[in-house]
């Protein structure tokens, strides 16, 4: 008789997977076991449940919101030509890192840790996804903005690093994030600083948005 029509590829069983494959599929399993047992604030119920009220404020501290309103307020008010180009172009660094990491998040569509509690504070629907970490971007760009353009006495650049790891880890810890999600958007946020610096505006550069403050 005819021969059989072959199966698609889909429904073929694949003996001899590839080294590339095999490491993904591992790493993949790893970073869900870790992500897993280091959430140990996802819940009350949680190993360290008591420390889920201090997590949820760093979350906040984190948030893009909290930043726009009160970069906007500040650049409402400033009465120097100098702060106000710092403020503009933290303004600009902020909306970019949203916009990015929208386009990233829908890009991917990977979901939230299945031990993530849905209570997140001020949510869009692309903040189902998981890759990458919105917060820790947020905290390795504002962390670089910072160091460079404010003059800080050493315990505080210190400070302002600190908060911006401890940011990263509180997502891992709430059970928002997987760990690669957060070392990705750390990792995408200090190098979205170098883009902003190639791009920075001035009343050189950009005449137009320093007229209308």
């Amino acid at each position: 008789g005819s021969a059989a029509a072959p199966l698609p590829e889909e429904d073929c069983m694949k003996l001899n997977p590839s080294f590339l494959g095999i490491a993904l599929s591992s790493l993949l399993a790893i970073d869900l076991w870790a992500s897993k047992r280091l959430g140990v604030c996802a819940g009350e119920g949680s190993a360290w449940g008591s420390a889920r009220p201090l997590m949820k404020v760093i979350e906040v501290s984190g948030h893009g919101i909290p930043w726009l309103l009160g970069t906007f307020y500040g650049l409402c008010q400033s009465d120097s030509s100098a702060a106000r180009e710092v403020l503009l172009n933290l303004l600009f660094a902020l909306l970019l890192d949203l916009a990015l990491v929208a386009v990233v998040k829908g890009l991917v569509k990977r979901r939230r840790p299945t031990h993530n509690k849905m209570d997140m504070f001020v949510t869009i629907s692309v903040d189902k996804y998981s890759f990458p970490s919105g917060h820790a971007t947020r905290a390795a760009l504002v962390c670089r903005f910072v160091l460079h353009h404010l003059v800080l006495a050493v315990p505080l650049r210190i400070l302002v690093v600190l908060w911006a790891l401890i940011v990263g880890i509180s997502r891992v810890m709430l059970g928002r994030h997987n760990v690669t999600d957060v070392l990705f958007g750390l990792l995408l946020g200090y190098t979205l600083y170098s883009v902003v610096e190639y791009c920075w505006l001035s009343p050189l550069s950009a005449p137009a948005l320093f007229a209308l403050w």
